[in-house]
């Protein structure tokens, strides 16, 4: 029977303390800048979630020694990009943040992602802020609330690097056979490295990033892990994390993607294709690596300016957790404040759906206000589909008005 690792305890207790303890008092207290300027607020709030992505990179390369190799084209610092990226384990997108550390902003990156993970107290919450995009894998619900999104972040002009897995799941056993049975339907290849991808998702959001100028490239990303493979977060309690991740990154200009949909999907198809190939070489070779030489374009740290982010995201981490302990132990202000801010998160999800959907709201209202002269059709947000009563400005208003209250204790 498997033992639970004290190290892998520790890693996902210090991740869960960090987002649940971060949420509240660091990314709450900034939640009134809603009600002002959304725009702002996000340009704020991205760079407060930056600094907890850096921890999980932190622990993993400075704790548990995971080596992180980056080959290929690597990234061109601060453009908007969408990122696609094989999916072999559940926990590829954390990884990612030890590539993203170096030759990209943290700050930069969203991430489409299961609508069941914002409901995880912390994670989910942080990532709410975080303004992720959660979807249901149902295209109906799904393209309305992408579209608001993805237009929200085009309107206010801050740059994004969204991670896609178009994919849609990890790659097992039982989901290669789902694929397996997908491609003799349709007369494609078996694939035994990745999963054959799902294109309606890439091809919306590229169409719709590029007709709101907020696209410069999609960078293609094939990730392998030559030991360990972590498939789930119950390997990393269990201590099982990789030895090594490797990443390949291919930067494809938006000048040089095909116009048309149909296109656009044979696109991504080629390029799964080329991964199935490329992963296949990988795991034959001795020792195994990707054949191509180090990344072209130098990251835009260096490894020691990464070193010192890393160990002073490890200190700044432990100390503000165990302040925290303490101060909630200690001072009964803050344990106010702490208990109103957790009756917000929870009953906010119940009553609007989350707190990126009252910012999208927030949003539209200030849009509406200053555009009743003139709107433009392609800036203006649809209408989210949330219940009439979370839509009403009376509701609304009484939601920012708790905002308010619940900061009075600070």
């Amino acid at each position: 029977m498997a033992m639970v690792s004290l190290r892998g305890l520790f890693f996902i207790i210090t991740l869960f303390l960090g987002s649940f303890y971060g949420s509240v008092f660091m990314l709450g207290p900034v939640l009134p800048l809603m009600l002002l300027s959304p725009a702002w607020y996000r340009w704020i709030t991205d760079r407060i979630v930056a600094t907890w992505l850096t921890l999980p990179v932190a622990l993993l390369e400075l704790v548990f020694g995971v080596k992180v190799v980056i080959t290929g084209d690597g990234f061109v610092p601060g453009e908007r990009s969408v990122i696609i990226m094989n999916h072999r384990t559940r926990l590829d997108w954390m990884f990612l943040w030890c590539c993203l550390l170096r030759f990209s902003y943290l700050r930069l990156e969203k991430i489409c992602l299961k609508a069941a993970l914002k409901v995880v107290p912390g994670f989910g919450w942080a990532m709410q802020m975080a303004s992720f995009i959660f979807i249901h894998r149902r295209w109906e619900d799904d393209r309305t609330h992408m579209t608001n999104m993805l237009q929200y972040f085009c309107h206010i002009r801050e740059p994004v690097q969204l991670l896609l897995f178009p994919e849609g799941t990890d790659l097992t056993d039982n989901t290669r056979a789902k694929s397996d049975e997908f491609a003799e339907r349709n007369g494609l290849p078996k694939y035994e490295f990745v999963l054959h991808p799902r294109t309606t998702g890439f091809t919306f959001i590229v169409d719709t990033l590029r007709k709101g100028n907020n696209l410069d490239a999609v960078h293609d990303i094939t990730v392998a892990y030559p030991q360990n493979i972590p498939q789930t977060e119950r390997h990393l309690v269990l201590g099982q994390f990789p030895r090594e991740i490797h990443f390949h990154v291919q930067r494809y200009p938006v000048s040089s993607l095909p116009r048309s949909t149909a296109q656009l999907q044979s696109w991504c198809q080629e390029r799964w294709a080329e991964k199935e190939q490329r992963l296949r070489d990988f795991y034959q070779a001795v020792p195994r690596a990707f054949d191509a030489p180090e990344a072209r374009v130098p990251p835009c740290k260096s490894e020691l300016r990464v070193t010192l982010i890393k160990a002073a995201s490890l200190l700044y981490w432990s100390s503000f957790i165990a302040l925290s302990c303490v101060g909630l132990w200690l001072w009964v202000p803050l344990r106010i404040f702490f208990l109103l801010m957790v009756i917000f998160f929870l009953g906010l999800q119940r009553l609007m759906g989350g707190i990126e959907m009252m910012e999208l709201a927030c949003h539209r209202h200030w849009n509406s206000l200053s555009s009743k002269e003139g709107r433009s059709d392609e800036t203006e947000i649809q209408r989210c589909k949330l219940p009439s009563c979370c839509m009403s400005q009376t509701h609304l208003q009484f939601l920012l008005l708790s905002v308010v209250v619940i900061h009075v204790p600070l």
